[in-house]
């Protein structure tokens, strides 16, 4: 009777389910060295959406600018007067943008230079630190 209780113990000791530790650890290697292999593609790809959504946002600026231009016959002061009438002018036909102006993927403001010697140019960029 001591035999089979042993024997039982034996058997049933064996039928256990579960991972070993060297079963985990491989796995976790694995996962290690794909995580390393992968992980520096996802940042250049992240620095690439920001450097597209930075040209995007420019060329949104850039034509409303150009809008404004058109129904003012010069640039505003600021990014601003795309907002409001801050000329004061009967021909401003505002606002033209949809939204506040967007700040660029750093959430830092565009810098934008209205060249006061020529009404018909400006130059616009986004900060960078």
């Amino acid at each position: 009777m001591r035999i089979n209780k042993i024997k039982k113990s034996i058997v049933s000791s064996e039928r256990q389910s579960g991972f070993t530790l060297i079963e985990i650890l491989v796995v976790m290697a694995i996962i290690g060295m794909l995580a390393v292999m992968v992980a520096p593609n996802i940042f250049r790809q992240q620095a690439s959406a920001q450097r597209d959504t930075a040209m995007a946002n420019i060329s949104t600026l850039s034509a409303a600018l150009d809008t404004h231009r058109l129904d003012a016959g010069e640039y505003p002061d600021s990014l601003d007067g795309l907002q409001v009438n801050t000329s004061g002018r009967a021909s401003w036909n505002g606002p033209y943008l949809r939204r506040d102006v967007p700040l660029d993927p750093w959430d830092n403001e565009f810098v934008y230079d209205a060249d006061a010697g020529n009404s018909h140019c400006f130059h616009m960029v986004p900060t960078v630190n």
